[in-house]
């Protein structure tokens, strides 16, 4: 498995990257956060930790340049009087710590994010991961291969807008509270308030309307939650 770490801070940067090694992962370090970018045009890696701070292109400012056109887990570090950590999570992060932060805590939450990302083992056959896929009008998705299409169009969606989509579709016409989705979308040890749930629904609102102007399988139901209704 193969991690990039952003950050400018070489403390940092050596500490996270021992851990991570010592784990069997393989590290690529970035002080440059354009650097970084250049970097992933030619090889992603299979989970992003960003520092709010780097050199030439700050972490907030990465995060939205990497949430435009991949569903890569990505980690953000943050430091007291830095970004807050609602905010993170409202721009895309899957999960953040603050500084300083115990390395093993850092490893199980990469881990737990590698799970969530349930990815395609290389023996699963086409028709095995066809069946398990999940078609609810208009919307298909395929959880094995964490593909989205609606109409037909891909949408690519972030592991956490997934995991947000698939618990309204999975009961068509149910109300999901926020409290039951924030359940679904995040570890019991990382708190996240209402309102980064209504900025996850708002972000996958925005990312189907670009396959379909007309979409709106998704209510609100102000006070209680939200709902996927069927064409």
């Amino acid at each position: 498995m193969s991690i990039a770490l952003v950050d400018e801070d070489r403390e940092t940067l050596t500490a996270v990257s021992t851990s991570l090694e010592a784990e069997g992962f393989q590290v690529e370090v970035f002080e440059d956060g354009q650097a970084a970018l250049d970097a992933f045009q030619h090889r992603m890696p299979e989970l992003t930790i960003l520092g709010a701070k780097a050199q030439h292109m700050c972490g907030s400012i990465l995060l939205e340049k990497l949430r435009k056109d991949t569903t890569m887990p990505v980690i953000f570090l943050t430091s007291k009087g830095e970004t807050e950590p609602a905010e993170i999570l409202r721009m895309g992060a899957d999960d953040y710590l603050k500084k300083p932060f115990p390395q093993r805590l850092l490893i199980e939450r990469i881990q737990i994010l590698l799970r969530r990302r349930e990815e395609e083992p290389e023996n699963v056959q086409q028709s095995e991961a066809d069946s398990q896929m999940l078609v609810r009008g208009q919307l298909a998705m395929n959880p094995m291969r964490h593909e989205v299409t609606w109409k037909g169009v891909n949408v690519v969606l972030t592991v956490t807008e997934f995991l947000l989509l698939k618990a309204l579709a999975d009961r068509p016409g149910f109300v999901k509270s926020r409290d039951s989705l924030m359940d679904v979308a995040y570890d019991e040890n990382v708190y996240v308030d209402d309102r980064t749930i209504d900025s996850h629904v708002k972000r996958l609102r925005a990312k189907m309307r670009k396959a379909d102007e007309q979409f709106n399988a998704i209510e609100t139901l102000y006070g209680i939650g939200y709902r996927y209704n069927l064409d």
